[in-house]
């Protein structure tokens, strides 16, 4: 699909003329990250849409850190309502993929149904948070992701075992990634350029203007968030505040699973998924249940 000035690669799945969701994956995966969803939402009626997006995989991967701005990535998405044939789309976004969902909302609520958040901040309460210790300290790797070369050679060295051992080691639920799917994201990460460009997505928030878009999004549409409680890289304290970002909110908390929470619980968040998007809309005066009681636990 042609976007702004990209050629995204995008997997469809189901008839054209039902209703669609878009799917968009996060570091440092692909559209296959959603393969356990996909089927699921297809059989209960919806269109379906997984772009590689830019950068990544079968997608153009442009040079330049700047066009891996925010902006640049939710006009991908926007160009992607406009290919379903639908008016407006249901969005679903995991980690970077749910940082663009999250701005999309905000700056294009005409094109956007209903929000699907998987173990993503809102990027205003992931600065606010990144004052405090346990968040600061769970962030290091975003600091070495901004250094050119150094970054791309950690990743990469000896045949990417870092990446490999991301996937292999880091969902809390063991068998969340085979061999094969592990394998399928290196290959991807290997072409030419690729993990520069994957890169670039940390490194284009410190563009002029970028992280802002972000940090000031607010979503209207009635909000989903799935959230793995073992996440290592994303504390629990981001889901503080949330209902302030979007006021139709509701929060489904998997306390068994981690950051790659589509792929370690898929049956449970299909269930929260389609049961969410086939539910019939909410009143726009009546906000869902209140989120915030059930987190104020936390230390």
């Amino acid at each position: 699909m042609r976007g702004c000035d990209v050629t995204l690669h995008v997997a469809r799945a189901g008839n054209a003329d039902d209703p669609p969701v878009i799917l968009l994956h996060g570091f440092p995966e692909n559209w296959t990250s959603w393969r356990h969803q996909i089927p699921a939402l297809v059989d209960r009626g919806f269109s379906v849409m997984a772009p590689d997006m830019r950068g990544y995989n079968l997608s153009d991967r442009p040079t330049e850190r700047a066009d891996y701005r925010i902006r640049m990535l939710i006009d991908d998405v926007a160009a992607l309502v406009r290919a379903s044939g639908h008016a407006r789309a249901h969005i679903v976004g995991h980690d970077w993929g749910g940082v663009v969902a999250w701005t999309f909302a905000g700056v294009y609520p005409e094109l956007i149904d209903k929000l699907v958040i998987m173990n993503a901040p809102h990027m205003y309460l992931y600065h606010r948070a990144l004052r405090r210790p346990s968040q600061f300290l769970r962030a290091w790797y975003v600091a070495m992701f901004q250094m050119p070369g150094i970054a791309e050679a950690a990743l990469s060295a000896r045949d990417y075992r870092a990446m490999r051992r991301l996937f292999a080691n880091g969902p809390v639920r063991t068998g969340a990634f085979s061999a094969d799917d592990i394998e399928q994201y290196v290959v991807a990460a290997k072409q030419p350029g690729a993990l520069t460009a994957m890169l670039n997505y940390y490194r284009a928030l410190k563009e002029p203007g970028s992280s802002q878009i972000a940090r000031s999004a607010r979503a209207e549409c009635e909000t989903l968030v799935i959230w793995g409680d073992r996440d290592r890289a994303l504390s629990l304290r981001l889901l503080i505040g949330v209902e302030d970002m979007a006021r139709l909110v509701q929060i489904r908390r998997i306390r068994d699973a981690g950051h790659w929470v589509q792929n370690e619980a898929p049956a449970e968040v299909n269930k929260y998924l389609v049961d969410f998007l086939l539910a019939p809309p909410e009143q726009p005066a009546r906000p869902l249940a209140p989120t915030r009681p059930a987190i104020l636990h936390l230390q």
